[in-house]
């Protein structure tokens, strides 16, 4: 199967690699695509080399398969002729998600959805995805009324860029800044451009694939979105109301049974998730199980994923994983 990789170079797509390389992906030929300033540039796969190329000499190769991480501007003018060429494009940007001819997919919930026809699919927003991943098994069983979730953001979600200016600021080096503060020794609350509703995008993004992955628009979730200086993974603080009532030892041997979620609830023995732990990690890490005691029916949990892995690079490649095992392209 010939795959390609656009945004070959940056801090998902090599990640897209390092995936497709760890879970032996059945890859005939790698074809990494870049901006033009990267083309030519090699990028090494299972110890062979591929040189970078662009946009059209990637459609003109046809692969079967095109793992897109280049962003929304760039997906929204690619995917489709990559589409149009027969290509199955699966698309790691915000562009396609809410599009209601597209499928937005968590493998583990919703791969079922996928057809031939499917030329354009679409990778949700990384702490929709792990936030989801836990919570559908009990939505299944309980019903989810209402979701109240304040996330903890590493800065690997905003790129390389960040990451160097965290890692300056700790040397204390003067360097360029992809937040508007210091994102060393401090917290930002803002993910995302703002909208007229007050909520960031990113606020506004867990609300809407929320809904649509877990096929229930009746589920009410309410989100802040927050960056913290951490590199591992994204966590998330979540409260969950649901219809029916729940038995908390019901809850985790439903948490523990669940396809890609490991159970680290153990406070007696400070066991708990934490980014650290979920680094390189494919599975979202559940923990912190206590009941909301100020009102019925409702739970509370702490949900960490490694965001470049689950979050992104891991859940695209489940997904083409998911297209060649069903023969679908």
């Amino acid at each position: 199967m010939k795959i390609a990789v656009v945004g070959a170079t940056g801090l998902v797509g090599t990640k897209m690699i390092q995936v497709l390389e760890e879970r032996n992906f059945p890859v005939t030929e790698l074809i990494p695509v870049a901006s033009e300033k990267s083309v030519g540039k090699e990028i090494t796969y299972k110890g062979k080399k591929y040189r970078v190329v662009n946009m059209q000499t990637a459609i003109d190769m046809k692969p079967n398969i095109a793992l897109f991480s280049a962003g929304g501007s760039t997906s929204l003018e690619w995917a489709p002729k990559f589409a149009a060429a027969g290509i199955t494009v699966i698309d790691n940007s915000s562009a396609w998600r809410m599009d209601e001819t597209k499928k937005l997919v968590v493998p583990e919930i919703n791969a079922k959805e996928i057809n031939a026809s499917d030329k354009i699919i679409a990778n949700p927003n990384c702490s929709t995805i792990q936030m989801v991943v836990a919570l559908n098994p009990l939505h299944l069983k309980y019903k989810i009324k209402r979701i109240v979730v304040s996330t903890y953001q590493s800065v690997t979600g905003t790129g390389v860029k960040a990451v160097d200016q965290l890692m300056n600021e700790r040397k204390g080096i003067k360097g360029e800044m992809a937040y508007a503060y210091p994102i060393d020794l401090n917290v930002i609350p803002h993910i995302d451009v703002f909208t007229d509703n007050g909520y960031t995008k990113e606020e506004m993004k867990m609300v809407n694939e929320t809904k649509k992955i877990m096929g229930d628009n009746s589920i009410q979730v309410t989100a802040t979105t927050v960056r913290i200086p951490v590199m591992g993974g994204h966590s998330e603080s979540v409260n969950i109301e649901f219809e029916n009532e729940f038995d908390l030892n019901d809850i985790r041997t439903i948490m523990q049974n669940t396809e890609g979620v490991i159970l680290v609830d153990d406070v007696k023995n400070l066991k708990y998730p934490m980014p650290m732990d979920a680094h390189d990690k494919d599975e979202v890490l559940v923990g912190r199980l206590r009941r909301d005691e100020t009102q019925p029916k409702t739970l509370n949990m702490w949900i960490v994923a490694d965001n470049l892995r689950k979050g992104a690079a891991t859940n695209a490649i489940q997904i083409a994983e998911y297209l060649g095992k069903n023969k679908l392209v």
